[in-house]
C-alpha cells in the first residue's frame, strides 16, 4: 500500500462521510424550491445528526443485542461500500479486495440487519417495514447485479476501478446497452433509497412508509447512525451511477493534482444528479406498495435487455 494509495483511500472515505449529508440536504432544498416552499438549510442534516448524537438512546425493555448492534453494522457496511467506489480516484487499496458483487453483498448485509432489528422489538410497524424492505431488496438486487454485469462485460472485469478505467478511456458515444442499464439503475436507485415513487421520505404514513418504519423504534445516537447510513447509501448509489455512466474526471494515479481536479468535478456531478433526482420526484406520484413489484420487475427486464443488446450487438 503506497502513500498515495492510502491518501486516496482516506480521502474517499472522508469525502463520503462529509458529502453524504450535504447531498441529502441539497436534494431536500431542491424539492422545496420546486414546490415553492421555504427550503431548509443545506447543513440541516448535520444539525440533525449533531442533535441526535447528543441525546440519550431509549431502548425497549426486551431489546436484544442485535437491536443495539444493528446501527453500527449498517453504518459500517455503508462506509465500506463507499470506500470501494471510485469517486475521486481509482487508486484505492481496498478496491482489489472487493468488486461489484461484494458491493451488492454489503448492501444486502445491511438490509438483513436492519430488517432483523426492526422485527426484534415485536411492534407492528417494525415487522411491516421489515417485510416491505425485504420485498424491495428481493426485487432490486437482481436488477442491480444485471446492470453491474452489463458494464463488467464491457470492461472485462467486475472491479469498479477497472470499469471506470475502461469506460473513461472509451470514446464519447451513446451506447444503447448503457442507456438501458442507466434507466434500470435509476429505477433501482429510487427504490433502494426509499425515494418517490416507491417511498416518500417526508412522510410517516403507515400505509406507505418503508424506511421510516424500520427505524421508528430507534433514538439518540442509534438513530443518528442509521440516518447517516441512509445518506451514505444514497451517496454510494450516486457514486456507482457516476462511476458506471459518467466516469470522466476521476483521477487515475492518486496524485495530489489529480485529486484536486477530481474533487470539484465530483461536487458538480453530485449537484446536478441531486437536482435531477428532486425533479424526478416532483413529477412522479407515490405508487401503491402493491405496484412496487411491477416497477422493479420492469427495471429488471430493462437491465436484462441492456445485457442482451451488448451481447448480441456489441453496442
Amino acid at each position: 500500500m503506497t502513500a498515495l494509495g492510502l491518501t486516496s483511500q482516506l480521502l474517499d472515505i472522508v469525502l463520503a462521510l462529509l458529502l453524504a449529508p450535504l447531498l441529502t440536504g441539497w436534494i431536500n432544498q431542491c424539492r422545496a424550491w420546486l414546490q415553492n416552499r421555504s427550503a431548509p438549510g443545506l447543513l440541516q442534516p448535520f444539525w440533525m445528526l449533531h442533535k441526535l448524537l447528543n441525546k440519550d438512546s431509549v431502548l425497549a425493555e426486551h431489546a436484544s443485542p442485535l437491536f443495539r448492534a444493528a446501527p453500527y453494522v449498517v453504518f459500517g457496511c455503508m462506509v465500506l461500500a463507499t470506500a470501494i467506489i471510485p469517486t475521486v480516484s481509482t487508486n484505492l487499496p481496498l478496491a482489489p479486495a472487493a468488486d461489484a458483487i461484494a458491493l451488492v453483498g454489503l448492501f444486502a448485509l445491511a438490509r438483513v440487519f436492519i430488517a432483523l432489528a426492526a422485527m426484534d422489538i415485536g411492534t407492528a410497524f417494525g415487522s411491516l417495514g421489515a417485510r416491505r424492505e425485504m420485498l424491495v431488496g428481493f426485487l432490486a438486487e437482481p436488477a442491480l447485479l444485471i446492470v453491474l454485469f452489463t458494464t463488467a462485460l464491457i470492461a472485462g472485469s467486475t472491479s469498479l476501478t477497472s470499469i471506470v478505467h475502461t469506460l473513461a478511456a472509451s470514446s464519447l458515444v451513446i451506447s444503447p446497452s448503457l442507456v438501458f442499464a442507466g434507466v434500470a439503475f435509476t429505477m433501482v436507485s429510487l427504490a433502494e433509497n426509499a425515494r418517490v415513487p416507491v417511498d416518500n421520505p417526508a412522510t410517516h404514513l403507515e400505509l406507505t412508509m418503508i424506511h421510516e418504519a424500520l427505524i421508528l423504534e430507534y433514538s439518540g445516537r442509534h438513530l443518528a447512525l442509521l440516518e447517516w447510513a441512509a445518506s451514505l447509501k444514497l451517496f454510494a448509489y450516486s457514486g456507482i451511477g457516476l462511476a458506471l455512466f459518467f466516469p470522466w474526471g476521476v483521477g487515475s494515479d492518486g496524485s495530489p493534482a489529480s485529486l484536486l481536479m477530481a474533487l470539484p468535478i465530483l461536487v458538480a456531478k453530485l449537484a446536478v444528479g441531486g437536482a435531477l433526482m428532486a425533479l424526478l420526484e416532483m413529477v412522479s406520484a407515490k405508487m401503491r406498495i402493491f405496484r412496487v413489484p411491477e416497477f422493479l420487475g420492469t427495471a429488471f427486464m430493462i437491465a436484462v435487455l441492456a445485457m442482451l443488446v451488448h451481447m448480441l450487438l456489441g453496442a
